[in-house]
Parts: C-alpha cells; structure tokens; sequence
C-alpha cells in the first residue's frame, strides 16, 4: 500500500470497529480487509492509538459524548481562524491545513503516528478532567491569538492612515517630504504662503485667476511644487488677513487649499510617527505569525486528542464493555470519500442493528420506533459503527 493518499489527501475518515468484526463482503479480519480491498487498496490506513481512559457511569459517557461534540467543532473553528489569519499574512494557503508542521513534523506524518501524550495529559484523571484540561489549554491559546491579531490589525491601520499621508495623492497626502523652506514666506509679521491642490485639468484657469481671488495676493507668485497623476501642487504669497479669502475663492473653484504651516518640528514628527507605526506593525506581524503557528500546532494537537477521546467514549457506547474494538485513521484520494463511505457502509452496516434503519433516500428515520435511543439523544448524523469524517 502506496502512502501516496497520505500526503495528497484532503480527506480523513477515523473509524472504530469492534475487534471481532468481519466485513459482509469477505470472510477476512476488518484490519486487513480496510488495508487491502477498501477502495482497491487506494487507500491509506494507519492504526489510530487510543489508549484505555478511566470510565465513569453510561450517563456520564452519554453527557461527555455531547459534550465532546461540541469541543470538537469549536477547535476545528480554531485552527480555521488561525489559518485564515496566517493566509492573511501570506504565511499560509488559507484552504489548506497542511502547508504548517505539526510539532515540527509534516501534519500527514502526524496524522500517521498519531498516539496519546501522556505527558501532557495523564491517563491517570477522569474523561471529564481531561476534557477540561484540554479545551482550557486551547481557549487560553485561541484567545491570545485573538487579542495578538487585533493588536496587529490595530498598528496595521494606523499604519496604512500613515501610508496614506505619505502616499497618496497631492489633495490628501502629508506634504512634509515634498515642501523646503524656500518654498514659504517664513517669519513675516504680514506676509504668509498658502499651498495649493490645483486638478490638473483646472491648471490653466488657476495660474490665471490666483492673483484675484482675494485682495494682497502677491502677483507672479505662484509656482508649480509637485505633480502626480491628478493635481498639481502651487504656492501662493499673500498678506495673512486674506488667507481666509482665498481659500474660500479657491473651494468655490474647486481647488484645494492645504492646511499647511511649515515647521521643521512637524516634519520630524511626521517622519518619526510613520517609522514608529511601520516599526510596530512589524514587530507585531512577527509576534502574531510566531504566537498562530505554534497556537495551531498545539491547538491541532488537542484536537486529535478531544477526536480520540470522542471516539473511545462513543465506541465504548456503541460496543459496550470491556473496550475491545480497532480504530484507524484513513486517508482517502480526492473525490474519493463519498464512494469510501458507501463502501464501508456496505461492509459494516449491520453493526447498527435495528437501529440503523433508512427511508428512500438514505435518510436515517428518526421517528422510527427502532431507531435505538442513544443514537437520535446524541448523534443526528448517526453511522452504523463509529465513524468521523475530517476535511483539511
């Protein structure tokens, strides 16, 4: 069996099936039949190492078989969100998992080798403490992921609003870095120079109509800064008690007067303010890709450990005790999964008994009176046998 579907799989099935249980098809052990014949051996199948877990009453296994239902998917929405963030930042193809490692190694390796830490999570505490281990441990690293990245979004705005005072067009943009002192009349107790954003295609009927419109506009004044694409930046003389005047002459006319004093402090300040935000946003990035890829490597961890742990309890409901039953992890080629599911449904439908009965569609019929209770009190999505499908 090729470990090509391994490492090209999108698509994993983890199953469990009582150790006694022969496939409908073949008279052949369920371990041999799913490495050689499911599929035509397309498959790739590794064993899923679960150990034994303290078991309390059927109720309490009933009550953490929901409750694990739902951890599961709140980790699976985190380790999306800190995929999605990483995408963001172009450290990662949003839609798939597996461009990160796991615990340094690639995540099908993994998925492949899979087995309990019993460092982290000893076997000697019940179900329900290791639960609450677990997904406290992966809460606390969702949220700083969460507080992190809106940090990062923080200082990345006030990065761009700094981006644009430095970039964008002459009627918006800071004009520290494009003005010099000989461009103002400084230090004149009448005299002060106005800047202006003139539109490009109203160039002509500015350089002719500055000097009027307002009183005490220094005649020939007016010079050309600066162009870009859409304006043309001019600086104009005139006494201080007709600066209001113009610039209300120039609105009406549709030029820009620019709220510019010239100030060898302020652009300094501008200057500095710009590096301050680019500094920080960049501090933050590296912060934010190091605190998500280790959060998605330990949060992925947890998963699969919540995921074996949902597995055993349900198995444990299903086949009863002592816990005797073969669980496995099956990496099935794309396009592949629903024809695997069929497959295996034919093989090891029977397990479900009376409880396991279908309308014509495929349906399971809930308001079946065969339909076994535990079966509609905890899994609307009822299989046969344990079975868990995983897209990554």
């Amino acid at each position: 069996m090729s470990n090509t579907a391994l490492y090209t799989s999108n698509d994993f099935i983890l199953i469990s099936l009582p150790q006694s249980a022969q496939p409908s098809t073949s008279n052949i052990k369920a371990d041999d039949w799913l490495n050689r014949e499911l599929l035509e051996g397309k498959v790739y199948v590794s064993d899923f190492d679960i150990p034994e877990f303290q078991i309390g009453s059927l109720d309490s296994l009933v009550v953490e078989s929901e409750e694990l239902s739902k951890i599961d998917n709140q980790l699976e929405q985190s380790i999306t969100k800190i995929v999605d963030i990483l995408g963001g930042l172009s450290e990662a193809n949003s839609n798939n998992y597996k461009t990160l490692p796991i615990n340094s190694v690639p995540l099908p390796e993994y998925l492949e080798h899979f087995h309990w830490n019993t460092r982290k999570f000893k076997l000697d505490k019940s179900i329900k403490t290791l639960i609450n281990d677990i997904t406290n441990e992966s809460l606390q690293l969702d949220s700083d992921v969460k507080a992190t990245s809106s940090n990062y979004n923080n200082a990345r705005q006030q990065l761009v609003a700094a981006d644009r005072k430095k970039t964008g067009d002459l009627s918006v943009r800071s004009l520290h870095d494009i003005v010099k002192p000989s461009d103002f009349i400084l230090n004149s107790e009448y005299l002060t120079t106005i800047l202006v954003a003139v539109p490009k295609s109203l160039e002509k009927n500015f350089v002719n109509s500055y000097e009027t419109l307002a009183d005490n506009v220094v005649p020939r004044s007016a010079s050309c800064l600066a162009t870009d694409s859409e304006y043309c930046l001019y600086n104009v003389h005139l006494f201080k008690k007709s600066v209001n005047k113009f610039c209300q002459a120039c609105r009406e006319n549709k030029f820009i007067p620019r709220d510019f004093q010239y100030s060898e402090e302020l652009i300094e300040s501008l200057k500095k303010e710009h590096d301050e935000a680019a500094s920080l946003e960049n501090s933050l990035r590296i912060e934010l890709v190091r605190l998500a890829k280790t959060a998605y490597s330990d949060i992925f961890m947890n998963w699969f450990h919540i995921k074996a742990l949902r597995v055993y309890v349900e198995s444990v409901l299903r086949y009863g005790l002592p816990p005797q039953f073969i669980t496995k992890i099956i990496a099935v080629p794309p396009k592949l999964l629903s024809k695997c599911k069929q497959e295996l449904t034919k093989n090891f439908g029977y397990l479900g008994g009376n409880a396991f009965v279908k309308d014509k569609k495929g349906n399971i019929k809930h308001n079946d009176s065969s339909l076994h209770e535990y079966a509609s009190l905890v899994d609307t999505d009822y299989q046969p046998f344990v079975m868990y499908t995983i897209n990554l």
